[in-house]
C-alpha cells in the first residue's frame, strides 16, 4: 500500500504511519489529516522549547480592576514601563517652549503690527526668576538685577528640564524602591507542615493517540526503592487522576487539593497501549505544573514548557515508543513570601527529563510497529520534595528620603548649569543681548506715553487754555478770550490773607463792617463779562 501523504510510510501492508518525529494531526479546515512535527519544541538541538517559569502573582486575578473593560492595564504598563517615555515628554515640552519664544522674538519685533506677540516677549522677560541677577561681566558695571527675554526663556527651560528629570527620578524611586532579597534557612519539620498547597500536574503526550489508549495509574510509590521508607499506596489517598483529549493528544491531569506532601520522593506511572489502527507513539510532551496556597486562587507558582524528541544527545527527530519509561523529574521547592503577608508556596520545577525507548529511522520504527511487545509508551512522574532548606523572600528598601533629596538638588544644579552656560555664550557672542532689558523698557515707556497723550492734552487744555498743539476747540472756532481768561484767573487767583487782631490794642470789627467787606470781595471775584454797566 502506498501512503500518499508526505512524511508517511506503510506498515503491515495495509496501514500508514508517520515518520520519526512526526505525528498524525487533524486538519483544522476539515480536510484530511497530515503528518506534522512538534510545534515549538524542535530545531534548537537541546530538546526543550518554550519554557515559562513564574512565581507569586504571575496569574493574579484581574477582575477587581474596574478600568479593564475601558482601558487595558497592560497597555498602560507598556506605555510607562520605560523612563525614556518621560524623558521624551520633557524634551518635547522643552522644544515647544523654545519654538514659542523664537516665534515671539522674530515675529513680534514691531509692536504696532504684532502687539500680542510683543506683549508675550515682555511677559517672557518677567518670567526671568533664575538668571535675573546675572549681568555681562565685560561692561565693567555694578552687578544689578535685570530681567531679560533671554533670561526668561532659559529660566522656564530650566524648570521644564528640572521637572522632567525629577519626574523620572520619582518614577524610578517608586518602581525600584525595593530589592527582592532571598534568604535560605534550614528547614524544620513544623515549618514544612505549614505548606498546605493545591497542586496540579498537566502532562500532555503530543501524539495522535486518545484517552482510550491510556491505562490509568492505580498506585503511588513513596520513598526510595530498596530502603525501609519505601511505601506503595493507592493513588486516591493523595492524588486524583483524569484524562482529556486535546488537539495535541491526551492530557493527563493529577491533582492534590490541600495536601501536605511528606518530605519523600513520589512516583506515579501510566502508559498508553496499541489499539487497532491506533499505534502507541508520541513525539514529545507538554507540561504545565502549578501550585496554589489552599483557599487562595490569586497567587500561583507555575512552570510550563515543551519537551521535544531531539534531545541534547543529537539533533535527530525521534518517536517515543517502547517499554523503557520516560521520566519527568519534578522538584517542589518551599518558599515563604514575607512581602505577601507570609504566603507559603511550593515552586514546581522540571529539573530533568530522561527519555525512554525511541526510534529515529523509518526501518526501526516500522519493525517496532509490527512487534506487539513494543506497543506501549510508559511515562513516570518523579516528584522530589526539596525539604532541606526553605527560601524566604522579602523586599528591602534601597532609597531613603535623604538620598532622594540629594538627587533632586543635584538635578537642579545640573539643569541650571546647562542653561547658565548657554546664556553666557549667547551674551558673550551677541552684543545686542547685553542691554536688551533697557531697550525693552524704553519701548514700553514710549507705548505707555502714546496711550496717555490724549489724556495729557485734555488736561492741559482744561487747565491752561488752548496751546499751540491744539489751537481750536472741537467746534473749530477760537474760544472767547474773556471766558478763558476768567477761567484761568479763577483757577490761579490766590486767596488774600485775612489779618487777625493782635494784642497791640486793635479792636475787632463790627458785624456790619464785616458784611460790607464780604460783599466787596464777592464783587471783585465775579467775572467782568457778568457785571452790569
Amino acid at each position: 500500500m502506498a501512503c500518499a501523504a508526505a512524511h508517511m510510510f506503510a506498515y503491515n501492508a495495509t496501514l500508514c504511519a508517520c515518520d520519526p518525529g512526526y505525528y498524525l494531526r487533524a486538519n483544522s479546515s476539515g480536510g484530511n489529516s497530515s503528518c506534522a512535527p512538534l510545534l515549538g519544541g524542535g530545531g534548537d538541538g537541546d530538546g526543550f522549547g518554550d519554557w515559562h517559569v513564574g512565581s507569586v502573582g504571575a496569574t493574579r486575578n484581574q477582575s477587581f480592576y474596574f478600568l479593564t473593560p475601558v482601558l487595558s492595564l497592560d497597555v498602560v504598563r507598556r506605555l510607562t514601563q520605560s523612563q525614556a517615555v518621560l524623558l521624551w515628554a520633557a524634551l518635547a515640552a522643552l522644544a515647544a517652549w523654545f519654538a514659542f519664544c523664537a516665534a515671539a522674538r522674530f515675529v513680534g519685533r514691531d509692536p504696532a503690527r504684532h502687539k500680542k506677540l510683543f506683549d508675550s516677549r515682555f511677559w517672557i522677560s518677567r518670567l526671568d526668576c533664575i538668571f535675573d541677577n546675572n549681568h555681562y561681566a565685560e561692561d565693567q558695571q555694578v552687578l544689578r538685577k535685570r530681567k531679560t527675554e533671554l533670561g526668561g526663556t532659559f529660566s522656564v527651560a530650566t524648570l521644564i528640564l528640572f521637572l522632567g528629570l525629577v519626574t523620572v527620578l520619582l518614577y524610578q524611586a517608586i518602581k525600584r524602591r525595593n530589592v527582592e532579597v532571598h534568604r535560605v534557612k534550614p528547614a524544620n519539620a513544623p515549618d514544612l507542615l505549614d505548606f498546605v498547597n493545591d497542586l496540579e500536574f498537566h502532562i500532555t503526550t503530543v501524539s495522535s493517540m486518545s484517552c482510550a489508549q491510556a491505562v490509568a495509574p492505580s498506585t503511588i510509590a513513596m520513598g526510595t526503592p530498596g530502603f525501609m521508607d519505601f511505601r506503595v499506596q493507592p493513588l486516591s489517598t493523595l492524588l486524583t487522576y483524569s484524562c482529556q483529549n486535546t488537539s495535541d493528544g491526551p492530557s493527563i491531569t493529577l491533582k492534590c487539593n490541600g495536601c501536605r506532601i511528606p518530605p519523600r520522593d513520589h512516583y506515579v506511572s501510566w502508559q498508553f497501549v496499541d489499539l487497532p489502527r491506533q499505534p502507541a507513539a508520541a513525539v514529545g510532551f507538554q507540561f504545565n505544573l502549578t501550585a496554589k496556597q489552599h483557599g487562595d486562587n490569586s497567587d500561583v507558582s507555575f512552570v510550563s514548557g515543551t519537551i521535544s524528541s531531539n534531545n541534547f544527545v543529537d539533533d535527530k527527530l525521534k518517536t517515543f515508543r517502547g517499554r523503557d519509561s520516560n521520566v519527568l523529574k519534578i522538584q517542589l521547592f518551599p518558599q515563604i513570601y514575607n512581602n505577601h503577608h507570609g504566603l507559603k508556596l511550593l515552586q514546581p520545577l522540571l529539573q530533568d527529563f530522561t527519555q525512554g525507548s525511541t526510534f529515529s529511522d523509518v526501518g526501526s520504527l516500522n519493525a517496532s510497529l509490527q512487534n506487539p511487545s513494543d506497543g506501549v509508551i510508559n511515562t513516570t512522574l518523579y516528584i522530589s520534595y526539596l525539604s532541606d532548606y526553605i527560601v524566604e523572600i522579602s523586599n528591602e528598601s534601597v532609597l531613603g528620603p535623604v538620598s532622594i533629596i540629594a538627587s533632586i538638588g543635584g538635578l537642579y544644579a545640573f539643569s541650571v548649569a546647562i542653561f547658565l552656560c548657554l546664556m553666557a555664550q549667547c551674551e558673550g557672542r551677541i552684543k545686542k543681548l547685553r542691554n536688551e532689558d533697557t531697550r525693552m523698557l524704553k519701548i514700553l515707556s514710549k507705548q505707555r506715553a502714546q496711550r496717555n497723550w490724549s489724556k495729557v492734552r485734555k488736561f492741559v487744555m482744561y487747565t491752561w487754555g488752548p496751546s499751540n498743539l491744539d489751537p481750536t476747540d472741537r467746534s473749530g472756532k477760537w474760544p472767547e478770550a474773556s471766558v478763558m481768561d476768567s477761567l484761568h484767573g479763577s483757577f490761579h487767583k490766590r486767596r488774600k490773607p485775612i489779618r487777625r487782631g493782635t494784642s497791640s490794642g486793635s479792636k475787632p470789627k463790627k458785624p456790619a463792617d464785616m458784611a460790607i467787606e464780604i460783599e466787596r470781595v464777592g464783587e471783585m471775584q465775579q467775572p467782568s463779562s457778568s457785571r452790569q454797566p
